[in-house]
Formats: structure tokens, C-alpha cells, sequence
């Protein structure tokens, strides 16, 4: 149950052990806090501060697994810490960075290095002041396509991936969990019997359990929203800025679709979830303006913010007082007395650790199908990101010579988005014009036809803030357009059946 990272995370990994595995999914996989992400692959360098070494040591190990086996949709970056007196001593920070660099291998990912701002472009975009920062190195990552691409593989090894499904009720009968799911549009109910039930429903985890399922747990989700904001671009180097606040928070300032600086994120506790999507807040929007104009020279103001999104965070409670200090770990509570059919609900947990964690949940499961195949996922490469040595550079070059009538800019944003599986969106297409209907801002109808035929998509929403991110750059009268194109598409399909 829960179609963002952990849970489509978890059902690729299950298959491939051959298991039958079932997702479902009540709105669009990654529709809630797997696409609200900061976008990145990330060791976690605050978490150092908090003690979380097992964590960062993970999430360190995962990122060069990741980078290794989605080329397309993560690449390196760069952070550069400007060093502010009062908030952090030099030493400390040098001390954590050193950690950082040292706590796992890195075989692509350059050190820390300090650099001095009056001498370095990026700190041209900074405010008089700033003379030291640090540069380290992370990963970005396309967060709803990872979902979408664990997805993909899961359902291509044999699950069985529900969108716009909700599980309505599960009871236990003996060692097996009888589940009904309902289609949200149709309203059409099935019923599924399954040896175990993993509720991966991220912030609704506690209602799967008391509502769905009728169980209580002693362990509780703290629920903690993070909102961003993308203004106009603040800065024209490709590296990205780490910036620390006065309240010890950081907020990061990052390059965004070569027009716009991504900008966050806010730790607000929240008590519930509302029944449509969070929103952010005057209050935060505020805050992350005020952030950006201590350090840039090109200040910016709530009427500069183009857009915005938020997200809530499902984090284990740990008991701490600041949602800032809330554990980023995972915790699984796996309920099933002998004889009965077990349930493992995920607590906590984050995008550059879901293989990970998907590893550690089959291995609390193996106790209940002996038979299950031994990991396989450290090695496997994401569906388009077989490509040689990882090198997508190389690869991009190939798509240009192979593909010379797209684009130079459409080509790039179709390698980065679909890896190898450009050549099946693409198909035989010899010109723009082969490529059908052009939606704006470089989106085609023969990717529409792919999302809407191997990912899921079933709407312009879908498609423009999930799938493809191209949700600011194209014309107003897109969404329209999109939404009547996929139902025509779809009422053909149905005749020609």
C-alpha cells in the first residue's frame, strides 16, 4: 500500500525475489511527498550534527549505488557553504565535512575543498561579506521519476501496479490478509488475499493502520511539512548553495530548470493531514525570502515566487522537541502474532535510502516466505539507465547523431527523463512533425502516449508536475489541452477493444 519511493521501492524489490506483488496507489505514484522533495541525493550533512551517523553512512553508500544505476535522472552537484561567523565555529563544520568525505567511498564525487568567494564566480551572486565557503559534493535527482521508474520495474518483473486505487478494508483470515481495493473513479471493488501486507502509505501510515486495518501501534509518525518556493534564477553558476540560517536551520538555494533558483525548505510540525494537498504558508514563504536576501545581492520578494510546493514528511517520533531534530531513520513495526498474517508499516524514511530500506523490509518478511530469492537491487540499473559505464554524457552524444532533427534542448531534457527508453517514446519518427501534437515547452504527443501508456499518467497534472516537471513552461491553455487529448485517447482504446 502507498505508491511514493518506499513502496514502489519495496514492490521491485519483492518481485524480483519472486514474489506476487499487488501496489496500490488511491492517487498518482509519487502525488504526495516523494515529489515535494528537495530533488536530492544526499548523504544528509545536518544529520551529522544530530548524531545520525548509521543514517548518513547509508544514505552516503546509497548515493554512489544510485548515481551508479540511474545516470539519467541523478547527476553530481556541487554545494557551496558560505561560512558565516556566529552560527557555526570553521572547525566544526570542517569537522563534520570531513566526515562526510570519509564515512563511505566515493568513486565519482570529488572532496571538500575551501575556496575563497572573492575569488570564486559564485560568489559574485553573494552580498559583501562572505569572504570563505566550503564546496562539497552531492546528487540532484528527478524525485517522481525515480518513483515512477522503480514503478516501471517493478511492474515489467510481474507486479501489479493500481493507480487511483484505495485499499477500503483488510482483515486477517488465519495466515492470510483479505483485502478490498476500490477503484476511485469507477468505484469498482476487488479483492485481493495476500500472505502480508506492507503499508508503505508514508504520512498516512497510523490511518492505514487504525482505519483500514483496525490495529493499533505503539510507535507514532511525527508529521512535519517542507515547503519550497522557485524564484527567478538568483545566480549564474551551475553550482548550488547550502546557506545557514540564524535559527541553525539550512536552506538551500539550487540551480532549477535553467531558469529559476529552487529555494528551500521550512520544518513546520503539522497535527493532521487536510484532506486535499498541503499549501505553504505566508509565514514560509517569508522566511525563505529572508534567507535569500541575508546572502544574495538579487533580493527577492513573495511577488517574485513563480511557484511553489509542499510536502509532509511521515518522520518516526522520536520524542524530540524541534522538528528540525526529528530522526530522518526509518523504523518498521511488523505486527503478526505465530499464525497469523503479518502487516510491516514503514515508518520515516527518504529518497536517497529507499533501496535500502525496501533490502531491510524483505529481510523482517523473510520469516514468512522461505523461499524468497536473496537481494539482488545493489547492482541492478533503473529502466533507461543501462548505459555504458554510467556515462551519460557519452550517451546524449549518440542520442544527438542518432536523433539530429530533435532539439538540441528536447534532446537533453528526453535523455535525461527516459535514459534508454528514448528509443520507445521516440519509435520510428523521423521528424518533429512524426512526434505528433506539440503541447508547449518541448511536450509531444508521443510522450504523452508513453506516460500515459508505461507510467501511469492519467492527466496533465500528471504529466506536468510528476512525470516531466515542464509545469512552467508551457502555455496556460496546456492543462486543457492534455487532459483532452489523454480522454480522447483513451475513449479510442476503449472503442478499438
Amino acid at each position: 500500500m502507498g505508491g511514493g519511493i518506499n513502496g514502489a521501492g519495496i514492490a521491485r524489490d519483492a518481485v524480483g525475489r519472486g514474489l506476487s506483488v499487488v501496489l496500490c496507489e488511491q492517487g498518482d505514484l509519487a502525488g504526495y511527498t516523494s515529489s515535494a522533495s528537495t530533488k536530492l541525493i544526499h548523504g544528509g550533512l545536518r544529520y551529522l550534527e544530530y548524531y545520525e551517523f548509521r543514517l548518513v553512512r547509508e544514505a552516503l553508500f546509497e548515493r554512489e549505488r544510485l548515481l551508479e544505476s540511474a545516470p539519467h535522472i541523478i547527476w553530481p552537484l556541487r554545494f557551496i557553504l558560505p561560512h558565516e561567523k556566529g552560527i557555526r565555529p570553521a572547525w566544526f563544520v570542517r569537522v563534520g565535512l570531513f566526515l562526510y568525505d570519509n564515512l563511505a567511498p566515493r568513486k565519482k564525487l570529488p572532496g571538500t575543498e575551501t575556496i575563497k568567494l572573492t575569488r570564486h564566480p559564485a560568489g559574485q551572486a553573494l552580498k559583501p561579506g562572505f569572504d570563505t565557503a566550503f564546496m562539497y559534493s552531492d546528487c540532484w535527482v528527478e524525485d517522481s521519476r525515480m518513483v515512477a521508474l522503480n514503478a516501471l520495474d517493478a511492474s515489467e518483473r510481474g507486479a501489479d501496479i493500481r493507480v487511483r486505487t484505495k485499499l477500503t478494508t483488510a482483515r486477517r483470515d488465519g495466515e492470510i490478509w483479505v483485502a478490498t481495493l476500490q477503484d476511485v473513479n469507477t468505484g469498482e471493488t476487488t479483492e485481493v488475499r495476500a500472505r502480508a501486507l506492507v503499508n508503505a502509505g508514508g504520512p498516512f501510515v497510523a490511518d492505514v493502520l487504525n482505519s483500514k486495518l483496525g490495529l493499533n501501534t505503539q510507535k507514532n509518525v511525527r508529521l512535519v511539512k517542507g515547503s519550497h518556493i522557485v524564484v527567478p534564477k538568483l545566480f549564474d553558476t551551475k553550482e548550488a548553495f547550502i546557506l545557514q540560517n540564524t535559527d541553525k536551520r539550512i536552506v538551500f538555494a539550487i540551480p532549477y530548470q535553467e531558469k529559476f533558483t529552487l529555494v528551500g525548505t521550512t520544518d513546520i510540525p503539522v497535527e493532521s493531514i487536510p484532506d486535499k494537498k498541503v499549501a505553504i504558508d505566508d509565514h514560509e514563504v517569508q522566511y525563505l525570502c529572508d534567507v535569500v536576501n541575508h546572502f544574495f545581492k538579487r533580493e527577492v520578494t513573495p511577488a517574485d515566487v513563480v511557484w511553489t510546493y509542499s510536502g509532509v514528511r511521515p518522520l518516526f517520533d522520536d520524542g524530540s522537541k524541534s522538528a528540525s531534530a526529528v530522526t530522518r531513520d526509518y523504523v518498521f513495526d511488523l505486527d503478526g502474532a505465530p499464525g497469523q498474517a503479518p502487516v510491516l508499516s514503514i515508518f520515516g524514511g527518504k529518497i536517497t535510502t529507499f533501496r535500502k530500506l525496501a533490502e531491510h523490509a524483505l529481510e523482517e518478511l523473510k520469516a514468512y516466505f522461505p523461499a524468497m530469492k536473496p537481494a539482488w537491487t545493489e547492482t541492478a540499473k533503473m529502466p533507461g539507465g543501462d548505459m555504458p559505464d554510467a556515462d551519460f554524457d557519452r550517451f546524449f552524444a549518440g542520442v544527438k547523431s542518432r536523433w539530429p532533427f530533435l532539439p538540441e534542448g528536447l534532446a537533453h531534457r528526453l535523455s535525461r527523463a527516459y535514459g534508454t527508453r528514448i528509443e520507445e517514446l521516440i519509435g520510428s519518427a523521423k521528424s518533429m512533425a512524426d512526434l505528433g501534437e506539440d503541447f508547449g515547452g518541448g511536450l509531444m504527443a508521443a510522450e504523452v502516449d508513453y506516460l500515459v501508456r508505461r507510467e501511469w499518467a492519467r492527466s496533465a497534472e500528471d504529466i506536468l508536475w510528476r512525470r516531466s516537471k515542464l509545469g512552467l513552461h508551457v502555455p496556460a491553455d496546456a492543462v486543457q489541452k492534455i487532459d483532452a487529448y489523454i480522454n480522447k485517447r483513451n475513449v479510442t482504446a476503449v472503442a478499438a477493444q
